[in-house]
């Protein structure tokens, strides 16, 4: 077992025309349609290191003020009125509730037997992700279904599971409304009975079943939900089946052991090692690299462990997989675009580790064990590749066509790997992968009956100002016009070192066909040529992420693909930066910016409760970290310059229960917006979070909107 470092830290992810003509609104020009509540100021104000900022608006992060929830609701009434009226949004809505409904999805699987197969699936036309058991018969039975569940008027999410080793049980996490506040639950695989135990706090859904399944360890978040503590201290605990969890002791935190140190803001893993008497310890934040120490599992269940450590911060191991016999390790020294090494179990040594794949044009992003040998996953400039690595060395695996790569289940006691593959106009397949590298298409996710040949997807570079190239992909309709009138919608993440990978979204077929332009950017900060890049785009650099969306969009421009008086930008979470920094920056080059659960007023994350990622970007602690965070700040921005001869329209949108970027970035932004005489629009949803745990129609209405919202943008009517 090992983390899934994503789950953690990103976050811990999308009619007839009419004639276009330029409709941009001047700060004197009020909004048409109807007004939304203006949002009330407050003397607020802070120091940072020399520099006083006043924040008229504070008075919405505590989402406890009785103008809270009246301001939003009067907001959102305001937005969803003038969204309904838009040209074509009827006919987009439904064309993307067609697609969505005739999209299978599927997330996780995990084999239990001879042709037995657990797997969480959406399947075409329901709302909500449901476990399914497929049997050995080919017949399936529903495990645990959240369309029969509710909490109050919310609806009930799945956030993650796990199977036991010996296939007997199912744990699992709950969280109602979008929240991702997961409540532990466990299953009896033979009878469906749900276990008496619940166990709050377990987010993430870090567990791993002891060897004889009697129990498992867990994280489990030791902070205040709500506040900057949620995720400090976190512990590492045992639960055996059958009892108390209030009675769960913990087994690894911080401060525990002197030969494992950690801060407050890191996390503790412990994994079996199946086979063996050994767990394996990763100790890890935001930032790649992690420590690895190897323990006895039976001295660390007594409180007197023995360790040996397997690797420091400083050999810049970014990732890890481990069976009976070997190590491997993913290794990023002396090698930004990492290599894979491995090392064996039985006496580690990380300075004479074996190189089996030395460091190359692709990043090597993860490893996985698999019986005899593992397998390596790399990143080609957004194509992803699998390598299988056994008795007769690296071999590449073929998959059906070159897109995106998940792999949804691998173990070191099973020889088959599943592994989910999908392209920009590839239907997404659901593949078994032998042991001699033979790939066969499970059908458990079946082809949408979408017909892809009118569209194409390519793939381009866009030069930024300092002579980077950037790549993206451009979308459309076959024998789209370069003339410069496509209502164009660009999107750019850029954090983490989260890379742009290729899949299939079946929603946006409804903004081709409606006459709309589709670009992806992979903009610096992401991971699309590994560390670098990642570096590239952070901290003192995040300037490079706004500003390569923007040489994308003047590439556009300059190509006649698009103009300003039809663009639009789109970013989401972090890629509210890009984008409310992009518009800020060169609020001339849009026609419209979409801000979609976006990090609106970054240096405001105290206030918030996921600090754990805020390594990513600062944390402030002298004027020069204030400056840099400074300087991503969108709300701040806003405020603190003077106000253009015209701003972009834009659209904002947040659920109130989001854990991963709060709402009040979102309502700060638009509030100050407003203030400034710009048409900004916020819209809320009040039965969801940050997008996981959404049911369908939540998100075919939210794409219906952002589609029909920039089409309308782009051709002037909105």
């Amino acid at each position: 077992m090992k983390p899934h470092r994503r789950q953690f830290l990103v976050a811990l992810a999308t009619a007839a025309a009419v004639s276009a003509f330029p409709h941009r609104l001047t700060a004197n020009t009020a909004p048409h349609g109807p007004r939304p509540p203006v949002a009330r100021t407050v003397a607020a104000s802070d120091d940072y290191y020399g520099t006083r900022l006043a924040d008229p608006y504070r008075w919405m992060e505590s989402g406890t003020d009785p103008e809270w929830l009246p301001w939003m609701r009067g907001q959102d009434a305001a937005t969803r009125t003038r969204l309904a009226e838009l040209p074509a949004r009827a006919d987009i809505g439904a064309r993307v509730a067609g697609l969505s409904g005739e999209t299978v999805s599927t997330s996780g699987l995990t084999p239990i037997g001879d042709d037995v197969l657990i797997y969480e699936q959406r399947p075409a036309g329901s709302q909500f992700f449901a476990l399914y058991r497929r049997n050995a018969d080919g017949s399936v039975t529903t495990l645990l279904d959240p369309a029969t569940m509710r909490d109050g008027d919310s609806h009930i999410s799945i956030d993650w599971w796990d199977v036991s080793h010996d296939k007997r049980h199912l744990v699992y996490g709950l969280s109602p409304a979008g929240s991702e506040a997961s409540v532990l639950h466990i299953m009896e695989l033979a009878t469906g009975t749900v276990l008496p135990e619940r166990i709050p706090m377990t987010d993430f859904g870090v567990v791993s079943w002891l060897p004889d399944a009697s129990g498992f360890f867990y994280l489990r978040l030791a902070g205040e939900r709500g506040t900057p503590s949620l995720y400090l201290d976190s512990e590492m605990c045992l639960h055996r089946l059958g009892t108390d969890p209030a009675n769960d002791p913990v087994i690894l935190k911080r401060g525990m052991y002197a030969d494992v140190p950690m801060t407050e803001g890191q996390f503790p893993i412990v994994g079996n090692i199946h086979g063996t008497p050994h767990v394996m310890i990763a100790v890890f934040d935001q930032e790649p690299e992690q420590q690895l120490l190897l323990a006895d599992r039976e001295g660390l269940l007594a409180g007197n462990p023995q360790f040996k450590r397997v690797a420091t911060v400083q050999d810049k191991i970014t990732d890890y997989a481990v069976d009976a016999a070997t190590i491997w390790l993913v290794s990023e020294k002396g090698a930004p675009r990492r290599k894979l090494l491995a090392t064996p179990l039985a006496a580690p040594d990380i300075g004479s580790a074996t190189t089996v794949i030395p460091t190359g044009e692709a990043v090597l992003e993860s490893v996985y064990t698999v019986a005899g040998g593992a397998m390596a996953q790399h990143l080609d400039g957004g194509i992803q590749r699998l390598t299988r690595i056994g008795a007769d060395g690296a071999q590449p695996v073929a998959l059906p066509f070159d897109g995106g790569v998940s792999i949804v289940h691998a173990d070191p006691r099973d020889a088959d790997v599943y592994a989910s593959v999908s392209g920009w106009l590839n239907p997404t397949q659901l593949v078994r992968i032998g042991p001699r590298g033979g790939v066969a298409n499970t059908g458990i996710t079946p082809p949408p009956p979408i017909d892809v040949s009118p569209y194409v997807a390519e793939e381009k570079f866009a030069t930024a100002r300092d002579g980077t190239r950037i790549p993206y992909v451009i979308m459309s309709k076959r024998g789209m016009a370069a003339d410069g009138s496509n209502p164009t919608l660009v999107t750019a993440y850029g954090a983490y070192g989260s890379s742009n990978t290729p899949f299939f979204n079946a929603r946006i077929i409804a903004f081709l066909d409606a006459g709309g332009v589709f670009v992806d950017a992979a903009v610096r900060g992401g991971g699309e040529y590994g560390r670098e890049w990642h570096d590239a785009g952070k901290k003192a650099t995040k300037p490079n992420t706004w500003r390569d969306m923007i040489d994308v969009c003047e590439t556009l421009i300059a190509d006649r693909v698009t103009s300003k008086q039809h663009l639009v930008g789109w970013g989401i979470s972090a890629g509210g930066i890009t984008i409310g920094r992009a518009m800020t920056e060169r609020p001339d080059l849009f026609a419209g910016a979409i801000a979609e659960v976006g990090f609106m007023n970054p240096i405001r994350y105290v206030a918030e409760q996921n600090i754990a990622d805020i390594l990513e970007w600062g944390p402030i602690e002298d004027a020069e970290s204030f400056r840099i965070m400074y300087a991503m700040d969108a709300y701040r921005a806003v405020l603190d310059n003077p106000a253009p001869p015209v701003w972009p329209k834009v659209l904002i949108q947040t659920g109130i229960n989001d854990p991963r970027a709060a709402s009040f970035h979102s309502a700060k932004f638009a509030a100050a917006l407003q203030a400034k005489g710009a048409d900004a629009m916020l819209r809320v949803d009040f039965d969801a979070g940050h997008g996981l745990g959404s049911t369908r129609d939540q998100t075919d209405a939210l794409r219906a909107d952002i589609y029909a919202w920039a089409l309308a943008v782009g051709r002037g009517v909105a």
